[in-house]
């Protein structure tokens, strides 16, 4: 069953969001299953869990609030088509499986010829096959009339498409693999092997054999499976024996193989493994019918395997990038990524530094473990859902002080632009925050900020094991001056950056005395941004 999630329904900004199975949270960080940039949404503002037997909403003491058709919740069951509301966000709840009267009504205008369920379609291949006749092919087909036969020997290709096309394990993969094809086929044995990437041999990764019949041992001949990976032919011996072409093999020899069939499993060009299969009792029961066959289920379980493959590498790549986005910002893992290192370049950046007013003070009137709690709350806020959402790249954390640059790694023509946005998002998320802590009983706080433009060295400083990025000069110190100036509640830009500004014009910003600041001769022409005269929703990034 599926269910779904209507942002803003029938508006030109609907968006559809597909719910999980459990818990799916909604709210204004990005940490949520659905990540609303909206300010009457709390940072956590509810949650929906989606169980067998019933879908539940859950209110998480929002400031404003989570409503179901009007009326005020904590806790609410859902039914298809009921309207949910967080802020003044709108929310429809629709349950994929639930026919309405209207829905009903309106199938009926349809112009439907002939419908059918995919899952109705499933060929039974027992149906197809006979293993109660003798026959001198190792398919063995109902069918002895040719035209029939390459029916349904497709009818079995799709089959087996079918049931190779989901996902899975890889190991899991290939034994189900196996296991079809003994179903299909009369084979002794079978076996799957995988070309090393590293040693570039094949090594084996699954075996079957008909019951009775041990496989624990190399059963398969390393002439004739080398022979296939390197040619990338298939191939079929009568008598294993007597090929001249796997003479002095001995496990031919040894185990007495009468006949095999081994196929090439490949990607385009490149053979990455084998299929072999063969028997042990009967000299060439096997046709060119069944190697034609073979060939093309080694076809089936090639892209089975790769897609196999792939899906593993993907879900590798999301957990290396998860685990390297809790220690590096987004914009570090990326370059690291795309470059594998990180090489100290000369850039402008525009720098900006934030600090919490009177935390000394503040601290020592709270227990330790409250202090890091609402230091955890603030930088979620500050670096998740602002310094991140305008791809600045957060240099360090100095106590209760964080350092952001824009211009590195990457220089947009609007980092300047885009460091004062979020500074004045950073302001107004202060104010939220400490709405929700007043709430909760607990003390607020107000933040101080300065920016700064200028040329950097950035990159990695430190050991190549490892990775600490800074942006090093003296652009970086002075925006920490100037950050020292800023009063709580303040917003204080160098001339550097007011000069960097694009719209500039359009921003409330007040010319201050020449300021002096320590460790510079000359003072510092300085700007104070009045914030609290822009509207917060035109700070929401796009």
């Amino acid at each position: 069953m599926s269910y779904f999630l209507v942002c803003s329904p029938d508006s030109k900004n609907e968006k559809i969001f597909k719910l999980k199975w459990g818990t799916n949270t909604i709210g204004r960080s990005q940490s949520n299953s659905i990540s609303i940039k909206d300010n009457s949404l709390s940072r956590h503002h509810a949650e929906i869990t989606i169980t067998r037997d019933r879908s539940i909403v859950k209110d998480l003491n929002s400031l404003n609030g989570t409503f179901v058709n009007q009326q005020q919740i904590k806790q609410h069951a859902l039914k298809h088509g009921d309207l949910i509301f967080c802020g003044t966000i709108v929310f429809k709840f629709l349950d994929a499986f639930a026919e309405t009267e209207d829905d009903l009504a309106n199938s009926e205008e349809l112009p439907i010829v002939r419908q059918f369920s995919p899952q109705n379609t499933q060929i039974a291949i027992e149906d197809i096959l006979d293993s109660s006749r003798s026959t001198s092919s190792a398919l063995q087909l109902k069918q002895q009339d040719v035209n029939r036969r390459d029916v349904d020997k497709l009818k079995i290709l799709l089959e087996v498409s079918k049931q190779l096309s989901s996902p899975e394990n890889l190991d899991e993969l290939l034994d189900k693999i196996l296991d079809l094809l003994l179903k299909i086929m009369n084979v002794d044995r079978a076996a799957i092997l995988l070309v090393n990437e590293e040693t570039r041999k094949l090594e084996q990764k699954a075996v079957c054999s008909r019951s009775g019949l041990s496989v624990n041992y190399q059963f398969y001949s390393t002439k004739i499976i080398n022979y296939v990976c390197k040619r990338g032919a298939a191939i079929l011996t009568d008598d294993a024996g007597a090929d001249r072409r796997f003479q002095g093999s001995d496990s031919i020899l040894i185990q007495a193989i009468r006949a095999s069939m081994c196929v090439p499993l490949q990607n385009g060009e490149e053979v990455f493994g084998v299929l072999y299969v063969d028997n042990l009792s009967r000299s060439k029961i096997y046709t060119e019918e069944d190697l034609e066959f073979l060939s093309a289920l080694g076809t089936q379980a090639a892209i089975a395997i790769e897609n196999s493959r792939l899906t593993g590498k993907m879900q590798q790549e999301a957990i290396w990038r998860d685990k390297m986005e809790r220690f590096f910002p987004k914009a570090i893992s990326r370059k690291l990524r795309e470059e594998g290192h990180l090489e100290i370049i000369d850039t402008e950046v525009t720098a900006l530094f934030a600090d919490i007013s009177d935390f000394t003070k503040m601290s020592s009137m709270m227990e330790p473990r409250q202090v890091i709690e609402m230091l955890n709350d603030y930088f979620n806020v500050m670096v998740e859902e602002i310094i991140f959402a305008y791809e600045g790249t957060l240099e360090k954390y100095i106590g209760d002080a964080l350092l952001a640059v824009w211009g590195a790694p990457y220089a947009r023509k609007d980092d300047s632009d885009r460091a004062v946005q979020a500074a004045i998002d950073m302001q107004y998320a202060v104010r939220r925050l400490n709405r929700e802590w007043q709430a909760k009983g607990r003390q607020p706080i107000a933040i101080h900020i300065g920016l700064n433009t200028g040329k950097v060295a950035a990159g990695n400083i430190g050991s190549k094991k490892l990775i600490q990025y800074a942006a090093i000069g003296d652009t970086t110190n002075v925006t920490s001056r100037i950050c020292n100036v800023a009063k709580a509640n303040e917003i204080i830009l160098s001339h550097s950056t007011y000069y960097k500004l694009k719209n500039r014009d359009d921003l409330p910003l007040e010319k201050l005395p020449p300021v002096r600041v320590k460790g510079k001769e000359k003072p510092l022409q300085l700007y104070r941004l009045h914030w609290q005269r822009i509207s917060a929703e035109k700070t929401i990034p796009s």
